[in-house]
């Protein structure tokens, strides 16, 4: 009798494994075919084939468009100088990070993923207001008599690297948690060995520390680059519009009568392909294991009296930096009566207030929370079922999963939103119409990474020894998964989905692409259309830009809290 109860049990579990095992392969793989794969393929498909036959003429058109030409240049341009200034700002730091103690580290490196709970768009706003000709830091220069004229910080000579300043400072925090986690992670007893046999630390540093932390660097790298070179929000605020995102912006109301904007995307896809392998080809076939992994404590030097300044100095010009976009979006947010001066003379929260007494700022909040909180539930649900699928090994080849999961990190949102408009003109998904169904998938699947990494954090700390007995005492899969699983990751969980909402609150390039009419608007259309208005229209795109920095950052210091130190493997491809 006990033998059949038990052969029961197991046939119970396997059959529960079964189902939560494949049921969760086959739901991922439909989600990602029908809106991953086919708008990437349709986009594809369509740059070679018009009228029942293969084509290669849009690819000419292309080559010989100047202005389109120059675009991906400029593209190209800021992706490497981002990717390279945030890798000379991100790693000093990280070292300081993982090397150095002293007073004040927590709150100091802390602040260094400030720039993280804004867009750089949004902090465009405000820079625009204090670099203007006739803004505060030439104001400023002037009545120091540092300068006679004003300085066109934002001319058409300077725009380029305003749009690069931007990126780089909204970017490094991911280059610096990668590269912190990497540095962690090096064995201290290789530099002690070193110490000993008389390498310099430089040397140390040059030859030991960063080869074995280069995997970690090219994983953030690749991320900061794509990001730079794919982002939409900065350089269409900046007026930088030569550029690859704000070209097929343009190009999005007529696809169907310009035909090139197919193979400009095409184009887009295999530079991000390209530069991915190449990431894979400059590790190469070297290996990177070590017998042991670094500890939080081990290796760590107390800053004296030499050092100590000049970590505050490098650490508090980095946050200060960081942060003057930030500052420049508030006090316009709370400025009045402010025209040829430093600072405005007078301060209101009337443009608060204005905030919630306007339509379209009203319609952007609601739509945001609505579309920000659908698309949440859905990596909830389906991150945790991955997450589950892979670490529990309920299928074969777990990382296959794990890899077909991290796609979207590796796809840029503007792709992803003009194959949506592509694919789904004239059905009943079309964004003209209705773009909600597509906005919540979108924001879902481009965040559904942050939430398999999170909850697989979660399980990997989780001993199974706790789900096998509580299913040995008769408890079913179901029963344990709700009752024991879910609670000793709901931490994680709750990280993963703080992260999910709060760059789903601000998506740029789905927002702006799909949400076609203005009831759909969510807050990132509304603060770019706010911005376009005469009057006060950047004012109160300032002050709805602030109210959405504050939900976002307090989802940020949300998941940090939680997560703590595995922040960085969520930017990891």
């Amino acid at each position: 009798m006990q033998m059949q109860t038990a052969d029961a049990t197991s046939t119970s579990k396997r059959r529960f494994a079964d189902l939560v095992g494949y049921g969760t392969v086959i739901a991922t793989i439909a989600m990602l075919f029908f809106f991953l794969v086919l708008p990437v393929s349709t986009i594809m498909a369509r740059a070679f084939y018009n009228n029942g036959e293969i084509t290669f003429r849009y690819f000419p058109l292309l080559f010989s468009n100047e202005l389109l030409m120059h675009s991906i240049g400029n593209s190209l341009m800021i992706g490497i100088m981002t990717t390279i200034l945030a890798t000379l700002l991100s790693f000093p730091l990280a070292v300081i990070n993982v090397k150095w103690e002293f007073p004040g580290k927590g709150l100091l490196m802390g602040l260094l993923l400030v720039p993280m709970v804004m867009p750089p768009f949004v902090g465009a706003i405000g820079l625009l207001r204090f670099f203007a000709r006739r803004g505060s830091v030439n104001l400023a220069l002037m009545d120091m008599e540092w300068i006679d004229t004003p300085i066109d910080w934002l001319g058409p000579e300077n725009m380029f690297w305003a749009v690069v300043v931007l990126e780089v400072l909204h970017l490094y925090p991911i280059m610096y948690l990668n590269l912190s986690a990497s540095l962690a992670n090096v064995d201290p007893s290789v530099e002690e060995v070193a110490t000993t046999l008389g390498v310099p630390k430089w040397k140390q540093l040059k030859d030991i520390v960063w080869p074995l932390a280069r995997p970690g660097y090219f994983a953030g790298a690749i991320i900061v680059f794509i990001w730079a070179l794919t982002d939409l929000g900065t350089p269409l605020l900046v007026g930088y519009h030569e550029t690859i995102p704000v070209q097929i912006f343009n190009m999005i109301t007529d696809v169907n009568e310009n035909p090139v904007g197919y193979a400009l995307v095409f184009l887009v896809i295999l530079m991000t392909i390209a530069f991915f392998l190449l990431s894979k080809l400059a590790l190469g076939s070297k290996k990177y294991e070590m017998m042991a992994k670094g500890h939080v404590t081990s290796g760590k030097r107390k800053a004296g009296w030499v050092s100590l300044p000049l970590i505050y100095a490098l650490v508090g010009l980095t946050v200060f930096i960081a942060l003057v976009p930030h500052i420049a979006v508030i006090i316009t947010a709370v400025s009045n009566k402010w025209f040829m001066t430093v600072l405005p003379e007078q301060y209101t929260l009337d443009h608060f207030s204005q905030v919630f007494q306007t339509s379209l700022s009203l319609i952007g909040i609601k739509n945001s929370f609505i579309f920000a909180g659908l698309s949440t539930l859905v990596d909830l649900i389906l991150g945790l079922l991955i997450a589950y699928v892979i670490v529990r090994k309920l299928i074969p080849f777990p990382g296959l999963l794990d890899g077909l999961v991290m796609i979207p990190l590796a796809l840029p949102g503007i792709v992803l939103a003009f194959g949506y408009v592509v694919t789904y003109s004239d059905t009943f998904l079309d964004p003209l119409h209705n773009p909600v169904p597509l906005l919540v998938i979108a924001y879902a699947i481009r965040r559904l990474p942050y939430m398999v990494r999170s909850a697989s954090a979660g399980l990997q700390q989780m001993s199974p020894s706790l789900e096998e007995a509580s299913t040995t005492f008769g408890a079913s899969r179901f029963h344990t998964l709700r009752k024991i699983t879910v609670p000793l990751v709901t931490a994680n969980l709750i990280a993963g989905a703080l992260l999910c909402f709060s760059y789903a609150m601000l998506d740029v390039s789905d927002s702006l692409i799909l949400a076609m009419k203005e009831n759909f608007y969510p807050l990132t259309k509304a603060i770019y259309v706010l911005f376009l208005e005469q009057g006060s229209g950047e004012l109160l795109a300032s002050a709805l830009g602030v109210i959405g920095m504050a939900i976002l950052a307090a989802c940020i210091m949300g998941a940090s809290l939680l997560l703590g130190k595995k922040m960085g493997e969520l930017f990891r491809s």
